[in-house]
């Protein structure tokens, strides 16, 4: 039986080093049942390999991210479409005011993973935030399939547009693999005889409540390891200037090594996860193979994510409050029986796969 083709559209390529489409693709293409096309930017400073677990790199010489994204996205799909691809998995919504123009061609078959409910973000404002409701509706109306990582967001899409989406997450089981000793952390007063801390990966924006966390975690006798992108943003050196002189607080820059997040997270007492949009957020659904009790906002796509088990918050007063007591907070061995159940690239990996062989 011929292998099927599909051409993986708008994420910053492969090898991973940005967010979670890159991770997932990551993952998708090491299936060797298709033959997979993926557009990568050629602006994100790695070197420019040809193929990749058997996938063809194709380079865009724009940047996928910002303004710049909605080019990039559709000079990409140009691209597969003058190169006779008929399969298309686009991943965002960033680019479709293209889709009417794939719509011609009744061969083609688009299947988009809207991603969260960009629009409803806080770092969007005025236009942009109506540009990005205009293309969350081109996508839905002129896509062959919907995807959506999380019910919550497929409820959505069949509230607001009348249209069935399929709900598949993303895969976790990457995060953990077998070691034979996890080294204690050294980092400055962890050092100290404290073993517990808590651990909270996210980008540094204001929808991941990250303040919140910091404020809670200020003042108690806990140490925090909270791992994101200061730099980035005024918001993340703001931060980073009001709370690194706590001496239980270690705010650390990005890490993209698999390796070194693994021992942070084997190490680690609770998980906070403070993600209040998006959806299925990959850093919670690696966390939850590790057998930790979890923290998580309290919003509908967390408790779809963790099957309405764990410990939720709203404020700073109650975060406090259950992170006084680690030794209380329920359900943490339940984590890992759903991660395997749902959360697997194998799954995943079978459940696109099959949406483009109908």
């Amino acid at each position: 039986m011929e292998k099927i083709k599909i051409a993986i559209i708008v994420t910053n390529g492969v090898p991973a080093s940005y967010g979670g489409f890159e991770t997932f693709v990551e993952h998708l293409i090491e299936g060797k049942q298709a033959i997979f096309s993926v557009y990568c930017s050629s602006k994100n400073g790695k070197k420019r390999e040809e193929e990749y677990k058997g996938a063809r790199l194709i380079y865009i010489p724009l940047k996928a991210n910002g303004i710049s994204s909605i080019a990039y996205d559709i000079f990409s799909m140009i691209h597969a479409l003058w190169s006779g691809q008929k399969n298309f998995l686009i991943l965002g919504v960033s680019g479709a005011i293209f889709f009417p123009i794939l719509k011609l061609f009744p061969e083609i078959k688009v299947i988009t993973n809207i991603d969260g409910i960009e629009w409803q973000r806080n770092k969007w404002k005025g236009l942009s935030k109506i540009f990005l409701k205009f293309s969350e509706f081109m996508a839905i109306k002129f896509s062959s399939l919907i995807i959506s990582d999380n019910l919550a967001i497929t409820k959505y899409v069949s509230e607001k547009y009348k249209i069935d989406a399929k709900t598949i997450a993303y895969g976790g089981d990457h995060a953990f693999f077998t070691k034979e000793k996890v080294p204690l952390l050294t980092i400055e007063n962890l050092k100290h005889g404290k073993s517990k801390y808590a651990l909270s990966i996210c980008r540094i924006e204001p929808e991941n409540n990250v303040e919140m966390i910091l404020e809670a975690v200020s003042l108690m006798d806990l140490s925090l390891v909270f791992i994101g992108n200061w730099s980035d943003s005024e918001y993340g050196k703001r931060l980073f200037k009001k709370f690194s002189s706590r001496t239980n607080i270690h705010l650390l820059d990005p890490i993209y090594s698999i390796e070194s997040l693994f021992e942070y997270r084997a190490s680690c007492s609770v998980y906070i996860h403070g993600h209040s949009a998006g959806g299925t957020n990959p850093s919670l659904v690696e966390m939850m193979f590790f057998s930790k009790p979890i923290i998580a906002f309290d919003c509908s796509f967390n408790r779809f994510t963790l099957e309405n088990k764990g410990n939720y918050f709203s404020s700073t007063q109650k975060l406090s409050h259950l992170l006084s007591d680690i030794e209380s907070l329920t359900d943490k061995i339940i984590f890992r029986e759903i991660a395997n159940r749902k959360y697997t690239w194998d799954f995943i990996r079978k459940e696109y796969l099959e949406l483009f062989e109908k």
